[in-house]
Protein backbone atom coordinates (compact mmCIF):
# COMPACT_ATOMS: atom_id res chain seq x y z
CA UNK A 1 0.00 0.00 0.00
CA UNK A 2 1.12 3.61 -0.88
CA UNK A 3 2.00 5.28 2.03
CA UNK A 4 3.11 9.13 2.41
CA UNK A 5 5.33 10.18 5.18
CA UNK A 6 5.75 13.47 7.16
CA UNK A 7 7.28 14.67 9.97
CA UNK A 8 4.65 14.00 12.30
CA UNK A 9 1.67 11.80 10.72
CA UNK A 10 1.71 9.33 7.40
CA UNK A 11 -1.47 8.62 5.63
CA UNK A 12 -2.01 5.63 2.98
CA UNK A 13 -5.16 4.68 0.61
CA UNK A 14 -6.68 0.99 2.39
CA UNK A 15 -9.48 1.58 -0.04
CA UNK A 16 -11.04 3.29 -3.05
CA UNK A 17 -11.66 6.84 -2.93
CA UNK A 18 -9.94 6.59 0.57
CA UNK A 19 -7.25 7.84 2.86
CA UNK A 20 -5.97 6.53 6.18
CA UNK A 21 -4.15 9.87 7.89
CA UNK A 22 -1.97 8.48 11.23
CA UNK A 23 -1.07 11.30 13.56
CA UNK A 24 2.06 9.98 14.31
CA UNK A 25 3.92 11.04 17.68
CA UNK A 26 3.06 8.15 19.72
CA UNK A 27 6.11 8.35 22.36
CA UNK A 28 4.02 11.71 22.80
CA UNK A 29 1.20 10.48 23.04
CA UNK A 30 0.39 12.25 19.43
CA UNK A 31 0.30 15.58 21.37
CA UNK A 32 0.08 18.84 19.51
CA UNK A 33 2.81 20.68 18.33
CA UNK A 34 3.14 23.45 16.15
CA UNK A 35 4.83 20.94 13.17
CA UNK A 36 1.65 18.83 13.74
CA UNK A 37 -0.66 21.66 13.05
CA UNK A 38 1.12 21.90 9.71
CA UNK A 39 1.59 19.18 8.67
CA UNK A 40 -2.16 18.32 9.14
CA UNK A 41 -2.57 21.46 6.71
CA UNK A 42 -0.12 19.72 4.08
CA UNK A 43 -2.18 17.00 4.12
CA UNK A 44 -5.50 18.16 3.60
CA UNK A 45 -3.86 19.90 0.80
CA UNK A 46 -2.61 16.94 -0.99
CA UNK A 47 -5.83 15.14 -0.13
CA UNK A 48 -8.28 17.27 -0.91
CA UNK A 49 -5.88 18.68 -4.85
CA UNK A 50 -6.80 14.60 -5.44
CA UNK A 51 -10.07 13.93 -7.08
CA UNK A 52 -9.52 10.41 -6.45
CA UNK A 53 -9.66 11.16 -2.81
CA UNK A 54 -13.18 11.29 -1.76
CA UNK A 55 -13.20 10.29 1.97
CA UNK A 56 -10.28 10.42 4.56
CA UNK A 57 -9.76 8.38 8.39
CA UNK A 58 -7.65 9.98 10.95
CA UNK A 59 -6.31 7.90 13.92
CA UNK A 60 -3.55 8.20 15.96
CA UNK A 61 -0.27 5.80 16.01
CA UNK A 62 0.33 3.87 19.29
CA UNK A 63 -2.25 3.75 22.15
CA UNK A 64 -3.50 7.65 21.81
CA UNK A 65 -5.61 9.12 19.39
CA UNK A 66 -4.13 12.52 20.40
CA UNK A 67 -3.55 13.52 24.14
CA UNK A 68 -4.17 17.32 23.18
CA UNK A 69 -1.31 19.78 23.72
CA UNK A 70 2.21 18.63 24.10
CA UNK A 71 2.56 19.55 27.50
CA UNK A 72 6.78 18.97 27.17
CA UNK A 73 6.23 21.58 24.94
CA UNK A 74 3.80 23.84 25.89
CA UNK A 75 6.14 24.14 29.17
CA UNK A 76 8.70 25.49 27.08
CA UNK A 77 6.74 28.02 25.70
CA UNK A 78 5.23 29.21 28.88
CA UNK A 79 8.97 29.26 30.36
CA UNK A 80 10.56 30.71 27.29
CA UNK A 81 8.11 32.36 24.44
CA UNK A 82 5.20 33.59 25.71
CA UNK A 83 7.11 36.19 28.32
CA UNK A 84 8.40 37.37 25.07
CA UNK A 85 5.36 36.79 22.65
CA UNK A 86 2.73 36.97 24.76
CA UNK A 87 0.92 34.30 22.50
CA UNK A 88 -0.99 31.43 23.92
CA UNK A 89 0.88 27.95 23.13
CA UNK A 90 -0.56 26.44 19.88
CA UNK A 91 -3.60 28.84 19.11
CA UNK A 92 -2.56 30.56 15.93
CA UNK A 93 -1.23 27.37 14.76
CA UNK A 94 -4.03 24.76 15.45
CA UNK A 95 -6.86 27.01 14.64
CA UNK A 96 -6.72 26.95 11.17
CA UNK A 97 -6.81 23.31 11.59
CA UNK A 98 -9.99 22.97 13.26
CA UNK A 99 -11.68 25.20 10.20
CA UNK A 100 -9.74 23.24 7.54
CA UNK A 101 -11.23 20.48 8.35
CA UNK A 102 -15.06 21.18 8.97
CA UNK A 103 -14.67 23.37 6.25
CA UNK A 104 -12.45 20.59 3.69
CA UNK A 105 -14.88 18.83 1.08
CA UNK A 106 -13.81 15.69 2.07
CA UNK A 107 -15.88 14.12 5.06
CA UNK A 108 -13.62 12.79 7.68
CA UNK A 109 -13.85 9.77 10.24
CA UNK A 110 -12.16 9.85 13.34
CA UNK A 111 -10.75 6.39 14.30
CA UNK A 112 -10.55 6.83 18.25
CA UNK A 113 -8.32 4.41 18.97
CA UNK A 114 -7.29 5.79 22.47
CA UNK A 115 -7.36 8.70 24.39
CA UNK A 116 -8.83 11.78 23.18
CA UNK A 117 -8.35 14.60 25.39
CA UNK A 118 -8.42 18.29 25.45
CA UNK A 119 -7.32 19.67 22.20
CA UNK A 120 -7.15 15.70 21.02
CA UNK A 121 -10.80 15.45 21.26
CA UNK A 122 -11.55 18.79 19.76
CA UNK A 123 -9.67 17.48 16.93
CA UNK A 124 -12.08 14.27 16.18
CA UNK A 125 -14.82 16.19 17.14
CA UNK A 126 -14.05 18.70 14.39
CA UNK A 127 -14.19 15.72 11.90
CA UNK A 128 -18.11 14.47 10.94
CA UNK A 129 -18.35 11.13 12.03
CA UNK A 130 -16.70 9.34 15.03
CA UNK A 131 -16.08 6.03 15.72
CA UNK A 132 -14.03 4.35 18.90
CA UNK A 133 -11.96 1.55 20.11
CA UNK A 134 -14.03 0.77 23.07
CA UNK A 135 -10.59 1.15 24.89
CA UNK A 136 -10.82 4.88 24.07
CA UNK A 137 -11.22 7.80 26.75
CA UNK A 138 -12.34 11.11 26.31
CA UNK A 139 -12.35 14.03 28.19
CA UNK A 140 -12.79 18.06 27.60
CA UNK A 141 -9.87 18.28 30.28
CA UNK A 142 -8.66 21.81 29.99
CA UNK A 143 -9.94 23.04 33.17
CA UNK A 144 -7.49 20.28 35.15
CA UNK A 145 -4.71 22.79 33.63
CA UNK A 146 -6.10 25.95 34.58
CA UNK A 147 -7.53 26.97 31.05
CA UNK A 148 -11.23 27.58 29.49
CA UNK A 149 -11.89 25.20 26.27
CA UNK A 150 -9.80 26.15 23.57
CA UNK A 151 -9.65 25.18 19.81
CA UNK A 152 -13.58 24.94 19.13
CA UNK A 153 -14.50 22.80 21.57
CA UNK A 154 -16.74 25.16 23.16
CA UNK A 155 -18.40 25.20 19.70
CA UNK A 156 -18.67 21.07 19.03
CA UNK A 157 -19.42 19.87 22.38
CA UNK A 158 -23.35 21.42 22.98
CA UNK A 159 -23.95 21.13 19.64
CA UNK A 160 -23.03 17.01 19.77
CA UNK A 161 -24.41 16.27 23.32
CA UNK A 162 -26.74 19.27 24.52
CA UNK A 163 -25.78 22.40 27.00
CA UNK A 164 -25.82 20.45 30.16
CA UNK A 165 -23.85 17.30 29.08
CA UNK A 166 -21.07 19.92 27.73
CA UNK A 167 -20.81 22.12 30.86
CA UNK A 168 -20.95 18.47 32.97
CA UNK A 169 -17.50 17.55 31.03
CA UNK A 170 -15.97 20.54 30.80
CA UNK A 171 -16.56 22.06 34.10
CA UNK A 172 -15.28 18.97 35.96
CA UNK A 173 -12.72 17.77 33.51
CA UNK A 174 -14.14 14.06 33.74
CA UNK A 175 -12.87 11.71 31.11
CA UNK A 176 -15.33 9.37 30.14
CA UNK A 177 -15.48 5.60 28.37
CA UNK A 178 -16.15 5.04 25.06
CA UNK A 179 -19.50 2.86 26.49
CA UNK A 180 -20.45 6.52 27.91
CA UNK A 181 -19.24 8.36 25.15
CA UNK A 182 -21.79 6.56 22.61
CA UNK A 183 -24.40 6.97 25.17
CA UNK A 184 -24.55 10.84 24.97
CA UNK A 185 -24.08 11.10 21.67
CA UNK A 186 -20.39 12.03 21.97
CA UNK A 187 -19.17 9.33 19.08
CA UNK A 188 -21.66 7.51 16.67
CA UNK A 189 -20.58 3.96 17.62
CA UNK A 190 -18.19 1.57 19.42
CA UNK A 191 -16.23 -1.40 18.26
CA UNK A 192 -13.57 -3.47 19.59
CA UNK A 193 -9.64 -2.56 19.14
CA UNK A 194 -8.88 -4.93 16.32
CA UNK A 195 -11.97 -3.96 14.68
CA UNK A 196 -11.90 -0.24 14.51
CA UNK A 197 -9.71 0.83 11.14
CA UNK A 198 -11.79 -1.95 9.56
CA UNK A 199 -14.52 -0.54 10.71
CA UNK A 200 -13.67 3.08 9.59
CA UNK A 201 -12.22 2.44 6.46
CA UNK A 202 -15.57 0.62 5.68
CA UNK A 203 -17.26 3.52 6.76
CA UNK A 204 -15.06 5.99 4.43
CA UNK A 205 -15.66 3.42 1.76
CA UNK A 206 -18.98 3.50 1.50
CA UNK A 207 -19.46 7.51 1.70
CA UNK A 208 -16.55 7.35 -1.04
CA UNK A 209 -18.36 5.64 -3.18
CA UNK A 210 -21.55 7.67 -3.31
CA UNK A 211 -21.69 11.11 -6.02
CA UNK A 212 -19.05 13.12 -5.02
CA UNK A 213 -20.65 16.38 -5.39
CA UNK A 214 -23.65 15.32 -3.49
CA UNK A 215 -21.53 14.13 -0.62
CA UNK A 216 -19.51 17.43 -0.91
CA UNK A 217 -22.88 19.96 -1.10
CA UNK A 218 -24.93 17.27 2.24
CA UNK A 219 -21.01 18.03 4.24
CA UNK A 220 -21.64 21.33 3.37
CA UNK A 221 -25.17 21.73 4.59
CA UNK A 222 -24.92 19.56 8.27
CA UNK A 223 -21.91 21.89 8.81
CA UNK A 224 -24.17 25.40 7.64
CA UNK A 225 -27.28 23.92 9.33
CA UNK A 226 -25.48 24.63 12.49
CA UNK A 227 -25.82 28.57 12.58
CA UNK A 228 -28.74 28.17 10.16
CA UNK A 229 -32.67 29.39 10.45
CA UNK A 230 -35.02 27.09 8.87
CA UNK A 231 -35.65 29.10 6.20
CA UNK A 232 -32.22 30.23 5.27
CA UNK A 233 -31.04 26.23 5.21
CA UNK A 234 -34.03 25.72 3.20
CA UNK A 235 -33.32 28.38 0.66
CA UNK A 236 -29.60 27.45 0.60
CA UNK A 237 -30.50 23.37 0.11
CA UNK A 238 -33.05 24.49 -2.80
CA UNK A 239 -30.60 26.05 -4.81
CA UNK A 240 -27.96 23.07 -4.47
CA UNK A 241 -30.20 20.60 -5.40
CA UNK A 242 -31.01 23.01 -8.27
CA UNK A 243 -27.61 22.67 -9.55
CA UNK A 244 -26.81 19.37 -8.98
CA UNK A 245 -29.92 18.26 -11.02
CA UNK A 246 -28.28 18.77 -14.32
CA UNK A 247 -25.33 16.34 -13.05
CA UNK A 248 -25.25 12.53 -14.49
CA UNK A 249 -25.04 11.53 -10.80
CA UNK A 250 -28.88 12.10 -10.61
CA UNK A 251 -29.82 10.05 -13.68
CA UNK A 252 -27.67 7.62 -13.16
CA UNK A 253 -29.15 6.99 -9.56
CA UNK A 254 -32.77 7.17 -11.09
CA UNK A 255 -31.73 5.11 -13.60
CA UNK A 256 -30.21 2.28 -11.76
CA UNK A 257 -32.90 2.25 -9.51
CA UNK A 258 -35.35 1.63 -11.49
CA UNK A 259 -33.16 -1.02 -13.11
CA UNK A 260 -32.54 -2.41 -9.80
CA UNK A 261 -28.98 -2.14 -10.21
CA UNK A 262 -25.53 -0.62 -8.54
CA UNK A 263 -25.55 2.61 -9.52
CA UNK A 264 -21.71 3.36 -11.07
CA UNK A 265 -20.71 6.98 -9.73
CA UNK A 266 -17.26 8.66 -9.89
CA UNK A 267 -16.01 7.32 -13.26
CA UNK A 268 -16.28 10.32 -15.28
CA UNK A 269 -14.20 13.64 -14.72
CA UNK A 270 -13.70 14.88 -11.85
Amino acid sequence: MKRIDMDTLFYEFPAEGVALLTLNRPEQGNGVVVELAADLARAFDDLESDPGIRAVVMTGAGKVFCAGADLHAMQHHLTEVLPRTHEPFNARALYPVTQRLTASRLPVVAAINGGATAGGLDLAMACDIRIASRRAKLGETYVKLGLPPGNGGAYFLPKLVGSGMAAELFLTGDVITADRAEEIGLVNRVVEPEELIDEAVALAARIARNPWRAVEATKQALKAGWNQDLQTAITSGYWAVTALQYTDDIREGVAAFLEKREPDYNRGPQ
